[in-house]
């Protein structure tokens, strides 16, 4: 028998039985996606490539709130902190505290 090539949806699938698992590994490929596309358009925006002209200067402040929106998503930031406040990450566990 000939076996069909399993894409990468159907791996995650076949690998982790847990729905709302699949759906969380799902987002975190395409918020990756996004960093790494906006990440491209910008670093584009500065890099001269050969043998392609530039078109004048470009507006990235879109892209570049996109990226900024991507990252803070992974809990990273792309300001500065100046030590004022500590950085708070939505993707780190909190530890538990107890009731008093």
């Amino acid at each position: 028998m000939e076996e069909k090539k399993k894409g990468i949806f159907t791996k995650i699938k076949e690998g982790i039985d847990d729905h709302d698992e699949q759906m969380a590994i799902l987002a975190a490929i395409v918020r990756l996606a996004v960093v790494v596309w906006s990440g491209f358009i910008i670093t584009l925006n500065y890099v001269e490539i050969p043998m392609i002209k530039k078109s004048g200067s470009n507006d990235i402040t879109f892209v570049a709130s996109i990226f900024t929106g991507a990252l803070s998503t992974f809990g990273l930031t792309t300001g500065k902190n100046n030590g004022n406040k500590p950085t708070s990450c939505p993707m780190m566990k909190k530890q538990d505290t107890p009731k008093v």
